[in-house]
């Protein structure tokens, strides 16, 4: 049986898939809170939709959910002896690195989509708004879904070298918000942080914080080129590293 399919299989009976559905549907549905409860009509129609759910969500539950669904998924191997199991297993180290950050990178591709669908329902039934959400909307979704990779990989890292389920989780919250900061300032570099490159990207065309307003081919090669960059210098080290811890007591 592959690492892949033994992940997959896990996942059946894991608790990820709360997470997963619940984060993006409870965002939405704040963001959307205020509004409602003052009964009236967005202002600018469904951008102003997506700028409440979408930017906030980016800030840092993001980070937070693919940090709990990264130490959802390693959970299982820091019970018990199965950590040495698995290392002194027939799977090579770049497998297992790349199978674990598969399923997570996977998971969070999923919430990405619930959220574009909440976001469309939330628009469409709560507000009433007219014709469907832009189409930018939903391409920014499919950038989305590439930018988080690397947060993926590196909470898959971190999940795998801590064994305590919180502590990946409170890495994630400081650097989403080191992130952000580096992001307030303009500093273009930001988006060599796998953090840092998600929360731009749900800022793509909103004209909040570091972002201009406007979508250009220049931030879309960016993110995706630092996407790709992050994500093999990722999974490299992460692989590196593990050939080198083998078993533990």
């Amino acid at each position: 049986m592959g690492a892949l399919t033994a992940e997959l299989i896990k996942l059946k009976r894991g608790l990820a898939w709360p997470v997963v559905v619940l984060l993006p549907i409870v965002l939405v549905l704040a963001g959307a809170a205020t509004q409602l409860a003052r009964g009236g009509q967005p202002e600018n129609g469904w951008h102003t939709v997506w700028v409440q759910s979408v930017v906030f969500y980016g800030l840092f539950p993001l980070a937070i959910g693919v940090a709990i669904l990264g130490s959802l998924v390693w959970r299982a191997e820091h019970r018990g002896s199965n950590w040495n199991a698995l290392m002194s297993g027939p799977t090579s180290s770049l497998r297992i690195v790349i199978a674990k950050a598969t399923v997570v990178a996977g998971l969070t591709a999923i919430m990405q989509v619930i959220l574009l669908a909440a976001v469309i329902l939330i628009g469409k039934f709560a507000f009433g708004l007219p014709g469907m959400l832009p189409s930018q909307y939903v391409a920014i979704t499919g950038l989305l879904v590439v930018a988080t990779i690397p947060v993926a990989a590196i909470q898959s890292a971190l999940s795998m070298f801590l064994r305590s389920f919180a502590a990946p989780v409170a890495v994630a919250l400081v650097a989403s918000g080191l992130s952000l900061a580096v992001l307030m300032i303009e500093i273009p570099s930001a988006i060599a942080s796998p953090y840092g490159l998600a929360t731009r990207t749900t800022q793509l065309g909103t004209g909040m914080f570091a972002d201009t307003g406007t979508i250009t081919s220049g931030d879309i090669t960016s993110i995706l080129a630092a996407a790709v960059l992050l994500s093999v210098a990722l999974i490299a080290a992460t692989t590196a590293i593990l050939e080198r811890r083998d078993t533990r007591i």
